[in-house]
């Protein structure tokens, strides 16, 4: 009778101690998220890619992926996200740029040679194959990168024409994703 009295009168302490979401020691509640069947490991390269790609703030992340604020954070550091934020400065488009310019000038270099000696020699026949399926793989392959980069682009415009609209279609969007991880 006196467990039954004590375990009772424990359990309305701590049920009277929790206050605006929190436990009694002042530790969050976690709330369910959609995204909770996924792996720590997939959560992290799904955070580390909003992250560098979209402009989103630490807690957005956090509730997109369903971790703490304190986790993402934690990530960021450790692994140094903000480097790779500004280094991943080159797109898709920029890099097709540049190879067709390399193509070009190879090309060029090939045509300004005498009649006779207008064929590429091994090293550059090798060259113009290497540039020929880098572009090809680049224009496409469509990566999680770009899925992710159109999302952030629709969200945003949707963000200007209607904000409720966004608050329906993000967890769509994310699923997406989530089912291409």
């Amino acid at each position: 009778m006196r467990i039954k009295f004590f375990r009772l009168h424990f359990k309305a302490q701590f049920c009277t101690r929790k206050r605006k979401g929190r436990a009694h020691r002042g530790r969050p509640r976690i709330k369910q998220n959609k995204m909770a069947d996924l792996s720590i490991s997939q959560k992290k390269d799904w955070a580390k890619l909003l992250y560098t790609k979209e402009n989103l703030t630490q807690a957005e992340i956090a509730d997109r992926v369903g971790v703490t604020r304190v986790t993402v954070n934690k990530w960021i550091n450790a692994e140094k996200w903000e480097m790779l934020k500004v280094s991943i400065t080159m797109t898709s488009e920029e890099q097709l740029k540049n190879l067709y310019r390399q193509l070009a000038e190879l090309n060029k270099i090939i045509l300004e040679r005498e009649n006779k000696a207008r064929y590429p020699m091994p090293a550059e026949a090798s060259v113009i194959k290497e540039l020929t399926v880098s572009i090809r793989n680049l224009q496409t392959d469509v990566g999680l990168s770009e899925i992710t980069s159109v999302f952030g682009g629709l969200i945003q415009f949707l963000r200007m024409q209607d904000p409720k609209q966004v608050r329906e279609i993000v967890p769509i969007l994310d699923a997406y994703v989530k089912s291409k991880l």
